[in-house]
């Protein structure tokens, strides 16, 4: 039986800064950063939830992708095509200062839906979240 999440990929156009990203800005801590052959296994992890790693995957040639698919996959990510995860805080309002002051871009100031309040912010590649805190 599947018990949790332990790890999900993030697709990233710059796998270096993105990693400025996820850790100058939000707040991750780096967890591994070693190569599998010729593919780099980065993963960060947010305080306090150390369970749950982000694998930060470069969009380009290489053992994933063909050069092709590489471009396609950028083009979306660029695009703001996906929604990659729900990120929960306690305190939406702070937080949201916080990431504001830092230069993260929101695409939706906090409002109430029927979760609680939400905001949606993007990161340095495209990839939109959802930012929580619920009910």
């Amino acid at each position: 039986m599947i018990k949790r999440v332990s790890h999900f990929s993030l697709f990233v156009i710059d796998q270096e800064a993105a990693l400025k990203f996820y850790t100058e800005k939000l707040g991750c801590s780096l967890s591994v950063d070693t190569y599998r052959g010729d593919f780099r296994w980065t993963t960060v992890i947010f305080p306090g939830a150390p369970e749950t790693e982000i694998i930060l995957v470069p969009i380009k040639k290489g053992p994933l992708f063909d050069q092709k698919t590489a471009d396609a996959l950028a083009d979306l990510v660029r695009q703001g095509t996906f929604g990659a995860a729900v990120f929960y805080t306690e305190n939406i309002h702070a937080t949201y200062l916080e990431l504001s002051e830092k230069g993260v871009h929101f695409l939706q100031e906090p409002e109430e839906i029927n979760l609680g309040i939400e905001a949606l912010f993007e990161d340095n590649s495209g990839n939109w979240f959802s930012l929580l805190q619920p009910k």
